[in-house]
């Protein structure tokens, strides 16, 4: 694996150090996102926290939110906790070779959105509404390292993601509540509606629609009406 930094515009020297086992992507948002006075890499609960603030506990997490519930769970019982998740906005592909060079570079046709992050709360759900607890979506600008592994990843060609890196921090989008959670939802959708309209006027996929549509109802800003033929109808609580 490849060595684990921080962007150079991001390089301080009150800025926090990579840890073992820490991905470049976690560790350059943790560099962002620290302050003058954070604790770093702090044992509360017998957790290890990323960033100490005050009284606020901060958790940075690049993938698999739904791994952190039970972490989550125990620490909200006490203390406030701010969990923190990118979304590539933009990603950059770069494919290397065996000795981690740089083989091409290319844009990828992708462009994360704010409402991706709901294939992720989707184990987190039942902490939504916590009052102890808020998260916030990051739109960054991404590299993806890849390298070529025959047998795996074979959409790809074999071609498997070795590590993420930040370039910029480009949109900050923080939830805390059900109130926050409504204004996700997009105007114009009728009443009661599917998911089906929620994807139409999101401008999304309705599998994530439906994702959202879960969270959204485990969170109390939308409640089930009824049917619509097949499809269920939402509308929102008032």
């Amino acid at each position: 694996m490849m060595q684990a930094t921080v962007p150079a515009a991001l390089a301080s020297p009150h800025r926090p150090i990579a840890t073992l086992n820490e991905g470049p992507l976690h560790a350059a948002l943790k560099a962002w996102y620290f302050q003058d006075g954070d604790g770093v890499e702090v044992p509360v609960a017998g957790c290890q926290i990323d960033l100490v603030r005050d009284d606020l506990l901060i958790e940075i997490q690049t993938r698999r939110l739904g791994a952190l519930r039970g972490k989550l769970e125990r620490l909200l019982v006490d203390h406030r906790v701010h969990l923190v998740h990118p979304v590539a906005r933009e990603r950059w592909i770069v494919r290397i070779d065996d000795h981690q060079q740089p083989l091409g570079r290319r844009r990828s046709p992708k462009h994360g959105r704010v409402e991706d992050v709901f294939k992720e709360l989707v184990g987190l759900s039942g902490l939504l509404t916590h009052p102890n607890f808020s998260f916030e979506v990051l739109l960054t600008q991404e590299e993806e390292l890849r390298r070529h592994e025959p047998g795996k990843a074979w959409r790809r060609g074999g071609w498997v993601t070795a590590e993420r890196r930040l370039l910029e921090v480009l949109e900050s989008r923080v939830f805390r509540g059900a109130a926050d959670l409504k204004l996700s939802l997009p105007g114009g959708l009728p009443e009661p509606f599917t998911t089906a309209d929620l994807a139409e006027k999101a401008g999304i996929p309705r599998s994530i629609a439906q994702k959202m549509a879960y969270c959204l109802r485990r969170g109390e800003v939308i409640g089930i009406e009824g049917k619509q033929g097949n499809s269920v109808t939402y509308r929102i609580v008032p």
